[in-house]
């Protein structure tokens, strides 16, 4: 198993948001611009943060936005939305957020290796702030260990 293509139309570098919901619409933007979702999935992620919590934020600084498998996920897919300023998800010890990673997957077992694999990146504690300053789609990708042909 490997992660879900990371596009450039997948990237957005220096989001302009007001709160946590404005930045998990922006990851599903940027989930259906790279043709994984259909729009409505920015909802569902968030319904199932107003549900269950800030349980998303899973570093400082970082929040890994999903929803369940559903009709709205067209194929698999990973985006990454990093904001200009960072903004409170409502965690009691990792807010705020800089880095938001939106993740789509057709079914559970995709979703069980697509985290455990993006837990693997997220080993180091200092990648959040090297994704946050990350100036270009191609730099993100290689902060996450993408191959370079995986873009574009």
């Amino acid at each position: 198993m490997t992660l879900p293509p990371l596009p450039d139309d997948a990237i957005v570098l220096r989001a302009h948001v007001d709160d946590w919901r404005a930045a998990v619409r922006e990851a599903g933007r940027a989930l259906t611009r790279s043709g994984s979702t259909r729009s409505e999935y920015a909802d569902r992620m968030i319904a199932v943060i107003e549900e269950f919590g800030a349980y998303v934020v899973i570093a400082p600084g970082l929040a890994l936005a999903h929803a369940r498998p559903g009709p709205d996920v067209r194929r698999e897919g990973l985006a990454v939305v990093t904001l200009a300023e960072p903004v409170p998800f409502g965690h009691p010890h990792n807010d705020p957020v800089r880095v938001v990673v939106g993740l789509a997957v057709s079914n559970a077992e995709e979703h069980v290796a697509s985290v455990a694999q993006l837990a693997n990146a997220f080993n180091d504690s200092g990648i959040v702030g090297r994704m946050a300053r990350a100036e270009s789609a191609d730099e993100m990708r290689t902060l996450l260990g993408f191959d370079a042909e995986a873009g574009a």
